[in-house]
This record gives structure tokens, sequence and C-alpha cells, in this order.
């Protein structure tokens, strides 16, 4: 292999050595959105001033994907920066440590499969795309312990970390934490303040300017956890065949809400601008009709596609101007404390010429929790080049509604469960209750809904084909 394909691993402000310059930097971040925060007074938003997007401002895919791909697709590539957000923890699905170490699918884990679609990529159009990823102090050190292994992938591999910022005693407003340590009393006493702070991070740690160095203008940016993100070469290709005067610096792909995404941050004109609006914004008198499917019919996927240039122009003009979330947490001890947060998309306002891409669902594929997990792991999807796509023998597009109950949450209990994943390939709604076991081979169809009443057990015996059907009480089919 030459030079030039051989990952590079760089690290920027590691959290393990926490140097004077990084606490500073954190510190006056922290400031800004602290001060920001007590001038706030009442709803960032004014709902009569609210008005739909503009027909032009959201485009179709199709409209996209009509224009076609050029001839020399790797020039559109090699000005390409794949960036995942690596800042959470598996907690929610039990589990230690980084969320993208979890394993999804054949032992791969989201950063497995992230590597394998980039590294697919580079080879396929002979390119040098880079990773980069957007780590946490909670995800920084088990992240790169993990990141050795990829030495060998046709893929350079970049990270830098988010802030860290203090969390706020509810009462008096004042940090939690005593000392700097991540350790012992003040260990509950930090937190990374959201994927807003993409921007200023990404900034302050010096690989914006060297990438822009090296040639790169835009980026892509999703939640590891996305395992639809990967990189579209029609959105791309939109990107960079763009007249110079009228380039667009952001796009936000968004996709039609169903009734299971109420809560997601839509698209609205305000006051002249394309602008984000999530649920935390909303008047409460006015939250029902923000989740009316039928009024704010699309929300974001959190893919965006971010020109560099204008993120780096706005941070040095300090004209970035994201709303702030509050996020409201109780610490073990009892203590309410308040997160101020801010979200990537939320930056849209300031980005010149910013557009919305309704895309197809399957650019959203999000594992929030083992539920999730059921559908990527099953025979729905193939996996190939470390992407998912759904099988070509679901008749629909639109993927099962599946409701896994308490003694699913932990990835460690889920998997004890089931012998081997059902087939899944014509099924509508699952909802599992109680102590439920699934042997090998096991199909389900239409509508299942299953329920162990408390103290009582269900197992599905292999080789079972429930369609329709509801199954209670207490079922332990013995072989005899």
């Amino acid at each position: 292999k030459t030079d030039m394909h051989r990952p590079k691993l760089s690290h920027c402000n590691h959290v393990s050595v926490l140097s004077p310059q990084i606490c500073k930097k954190d510190f006056e971040g922290f400031k800004k959105l602290f001060h920001r925060f007590l001038q706030v007074k009442g709803p960032s938003v004014e709902w009569p001033k609210i008005n739909r997007p503009p027909e032009d401002s959201i485009q179709p895919y199709e409209k996209i994907r009509e224009k076609g791909l050029p001839e020399n697709v790797a020039n559109s590539l090699n000005k390409l920066v794949v960036v995942k957000l690596n800042g959470g923890l598996g907690t929610s699905m039990g589990c230690k440590g980084p969320k993208s170490l979890i394993s999804v699918r054949n032992e791969n884990t989201f950063l497995d499969l992230t590597v394998q679609q980039i590294e697919h990529l580079n080879k396929t159009y002979n390119t040098d795309v880079p990773l980069v990823l957007m780590n946490s102090f909670n995800t920084d050190e088990d992240t790169r312990k993990i990141l050795q292994k990829y030495t060998h992938h046709r893929v350079k591999i970049h990270t830098f970390n988010q802030s860290r910022y203090p969390r706020i005693n509810k009462e008096s407003l004042l940090p939690v934490a005593k000392d700097m340590g991540l350790v012992g009393e003040s260990a509950d006493g930090w937190y990374p303040p959201g994927h807003g702070d993409i921007y200023a991070s990404f900034y302050n740690s010096g690989l914006l300017e060297q990438l822009i160095a090296e040639g790169k203008e835009y980026i892509f940016v999703s939640n590891i956890d996305n395992l639809g993100a990967t990189v579209d070469l029609h959105i791309l290709n939109h990107l960079v065949s763009q007249p110079n005067g009228k380039r667009c610096e952001f796009i936000m792909e968004v996709t039609d809400k169903t009734r299971a995404d109420v809560k997601g941050g839509t698209l609205i004109q305000y006051e002249g601008k394309l602008r984000l609006l999530e649920i935390a914004q909303v008047p409460k008198a006015h939250v029902d009709e923000f989740k009316s499917v039928s009024k704010f019919k699309i929300f974001n996927t959190n893919n965006l596609w971010i020109s560099l240039a204008a993120i780096k122009r706005l941070q040095e003009q300090n004209a970035m101007d994201m709303e702030i979330i509050v996020n409201p947490k109780t610490l073990n001890g009892g203590l309410n404390v308040i997160q101020l947060e801010t979200a990537v998309g939320a930056a849209i306002k300031c980005f010149d010429n910013a557009l919305g891409i309704n895309v197809p669902r399957s650019r959203f594929l999000p594992v929030k929790t083992t539920s999730d997990l059921l559908l990527v792991m099953s025979n729905l999807y193939s996996l190939e080049a470390g992407s998912l796509t759904m099988s070509e023998k679901r008749e629909f597009p639109t993927t099962p509604h599946v409701k896994l109950g308490s003694s699913f949450t932990k990835v460690q209990e889920y998997l004890i469960r089931f012998e081997s994943i059902p087939d899944m390939l014509e099924l509508d709604h699952l909802t599992v209750s109680g102590d439920v076991t699934f042997g090998k081979n096991v199909s389900l169809k239409g509508t299942v809904i299953i329920i162990a009443n408390h103290g009582d057990r269900i197992d599905i015996p292999a080789g079972s084909m429930l369609e329709n059907k509801i199954v209670s009480g207490n079922l332990r089919i013995l072989d005899h």
C-alpha cells in the first residue's frame, strides 16, 4: 500500500490529558452558553410567527436523484469528510461503554459497519474519504483503544472531543463539581453539552483547518446509531455541482413523520429563515399541534451536510446561534441539576441557502432500543459492505412496529430470550410483554401479541408460525 492509503490516526484534545488550553476553551464556551441562558426569558419562538417552509426550501429526494451522477464521482467524494456523533453511552440498552461498540449484526458493531461503508467507497472509487469521530469524555478512551483494529483498513480515522461543561444546581444555579476531576465526588458534575457543540469543538481542535487545507469542502454528519445514514452520492453531487454564488452551505435530510415520530424536530420558516423547531421550544399550549402529523409533516433525521468553510466563517465571526435546550436531570443522591445543551441542526438558520431534502425513510434507521435492534438483526434487512438494505422479499416498504417489554430492555437479557431471530418478513406489529422466550426458527406474521402475566412464563416453541395471534397466560410446551 502506498502511504496515501495507510490510515493515520490523529487525536485532538484528549480528556485523559486535560491541558489548561482545553479547560480554558471549555470554560469560555460554557460561560457564553450560561450567559445566554440567563438572558433568555420565555420561549425562543413566538407561535404566531411560525410558517410552513416555502415549497422549494424542502426538495423531494427524487428531484435531486433525477440529476444523475457525473462521470467522475471521485472528484466529489474527495471533497467529503464523514463525521459520526460518538458521544453517547450504551446505558439505555444496559451496556457499559460507548454505544458505538455494541454488536448490531453478525458481530459487527456500529463502528465496524461505519468503517466498512467508507472503506467500500474508498476502494470502489479510489478515493480518500476520512472518518471523523466526535467523542465525549465518556467515550473517548474506549473508542481510541478500539481504533487500533482498523489500522490496515483503507480509511483515515480522526477523533476530536466535544466540550466538557459543568452541571448546574437547579436551585442555586451554581456548578455541582468541586474540581476538574472525572472520578470520585465530581464524576457526576460534568456532561457533554449536546451535539450542537460540534462546531466549536471541531474548530478548536484544529482538525477543521487541517481538513480544509487537505481540500475537503463538506462534512456529512450523522448519529453513529443511525444505520441508514450512509454517504448518498446524489446529495453530495447536488452540493458540489451548484453555482458558486448560490452555494448551499447546509442540507438537512428530513423524512415523513409517522405516529412514532411525533416528537421529532421539524423545519419551519421563521423570520424569513429556514429553522429547526424542537419539541422543547414549543409553548405548552401548542404541543399537540406540534405533534400533529398533518400540520408538521416531516422531521429531522439528523443527517446533515455542511460546508466546512462556512463553519469556519461562522465560528470566527462568533455568529453561530443555536437555541439552548435546558435538560433537567436528577443525580444519584437526588440532587436536581440542569444541563445546558444545543442541537447540531439548530444552526441551520445561520447558514446561507440552507435546504431540506425529503429522503426515503430507509435513511433513518436508528437503534435506540432492543426493539430497534430486533429489526436490524432480522431477515428484514440484508447487509452488504457495511450497509443495511430492506430485503426485496418484504412486500411493503414500512418496517413493522415492534414493542418489547421491560424483560428485553438490556441487550444481554434480550439475546438470551431469542434462540434465533424470528422470520419477520411478513410482520406488521409485534408486542411482547413479560417473561417470554423464543425458540429457533420462529416465524411471525401480521399482528402478533404475546403477553405473559406476572409470575407466568411463555416459551414460543421452535419452528412455530404465529400469524395474527394473541398469546397470553402461561404457555410452556414440552417435548414428550
